[in-house]
């Protein structure tokens, strides 16, 4: 799950996919309704990947979130709308898919945003993990049935001969030639 490209605009109620850039803003597609429309520097644009919630130790990114989310619901949305939620549904799973939240920091209008954008990047297709985090988490778990190995014994590292370091010497303007006509 990638969500760089994933953007939440100031005054837009969707998330939006970053098509292109351009020289004054971005162009942008809306993932619920599918329009493109442009973004300008003056608005402002937050990348997903980028925002972050409070726990009691440190900060969580989304990514992480959404995929506990992902994995506690079954790849399934919200059994009911964020949007119109009460505190106390939206805390109760909040605490389910991250237990560790900050209560005095994370507030139902965060929960709100959390479960509502959940919901849109589910059914516009961009939970579903990629093939390389398929991979990494059928290596990791092959590597947890495996017996544990013994460590290979590291071999010294031989040190590294330096380049030898180009010399200039600084080069003095060329002499000018020219040849005057006498004059007659």
């Amino acid at each position: 799950m990638d969500l760089s490209n994933i953007l939440a605009i100031s005054g837009k109620p969707d998330l939006n996919e970053l098509v292109s850039r351009t020289k004054t803003g971005a162009i942008v597609m809306n993932l619920v309704s599918g329009q493109k429309f442009p973004v300008f520097s003056s608005n402002s644009i937050s990348q997903l990947s980028e925002i972050r919630m409070f726990t009691t130790e440190d900060e969580k990114p989304l990514e992480e979130i959404f995929q506990n989310a992902y994995t506690l619901l079954e790849g399934k949305p919200t059994d009911f709308d964020p949007k119109k939620a009460d505190s106390k549904v939206l805390f109760d799973l909040l605490a389910k898919v991250l237990p560790n939240y900050d209560a005095e920091r994370v507030h139902a209008s965060d929960a709100k945003k959390l479960f509502s954008w959940y919901n849109i990047l589910l059914s516009a297709g961009k939970l579903t993990p990629t093939e390389e985090e398929k991979t990494e988490e059928t290596a990791e778990a092959a590597e947890k049935l495996s017996a544990p190995k013994q460590a290979a014994p590291k071999h010294a590292a031989t040190p590294k001969q330096a380049a030898p370091k180009a010399t200039t010497q600084a080069k003095s303007a060329p002499k000018r030639t020219t040849t005057a006509k006498k004059a007659i």
